[in-house]
């Protein structure tokens, strides 16, 4: 069951920085919907805070978009695989609270997170996507994300089996990579 929609205008006093510990419990309020009333996380059950503390800490880079004062939504890229090879790969997510979804901050998230992790050498992002989520393959395609292929009955959740598309993003650079910078 997909995660219901705000709609609305775009947000206007959306602020995007960098996340700080205290942000966490903020963030886990955001994801524990996806949990607990969709098929769009194959968490069984939602994260504390103290999980959120552990991840942001072990991420590549995460942000978190505030209105009001209030988190709303957060990005963030963390390590792609174990092997060395790899290092230079990231996989990248979006969480937003629903009451503003369909407002652009998907888009204004990743925008930001990108050059971030450009910066840290990171070469090539990818992205799964629980199916179905048409506004998820919608944001990743318009970011020029390009579908690399669907793992097929992968995660169990609700009762029956899903698939997961993925996705990926060439950030450039063809020539021997540069030693991440933490």
């Amino acid at each position: 069951m997909p995660v219901p929609r705000g709609g609305g205008p775009p947000v206007s006093r959306l602020v995007i920085r960098p996340a700080v510990e205290e942000d966490a419990a903020g963030c886990a309020a955001v994801y524990a919907p996806y949990v607990t009333d969709s098929c769009i996380s194959f968490e069984y059950e939602a994260p504390t805070a103290a999980d959120f503390a552990g991840r942001m800490a072990a991420s590549h880079a995460w942000l978190v978009a505030e209105d009001g004062g209030a988190i709303v939504g957060y990005a963030y890229a963390s390590r792609h695989r174990d092997r060395s090879a790899y290092d230079w790969a990231a996989d990248v997510a979006i969480y937003t609270a629903a009451s503003h979804h369909g407002r652009g901050m998907g888009r204004s998230l990743y925008a930001e997170l990108f050059p971030v992790v450009g910066e840290r050498g990171l070469r090539v992002l990818c992205a799964g996507v629980a199916l179905p989520n048409d506004a998820s393959d919608g944001l990743h395609r318009a970011m020029g994300f390009e579908e690399v292929g669907v793992y097929r009955r992968i995660g169990w959740k609700d009762g029956r089996w899903h698939d997961v598309r993925w996705w990926q993003l060439h950030l450039g650079g063809d020539g021997p990579p540069a030693n991440l910078q933490g």
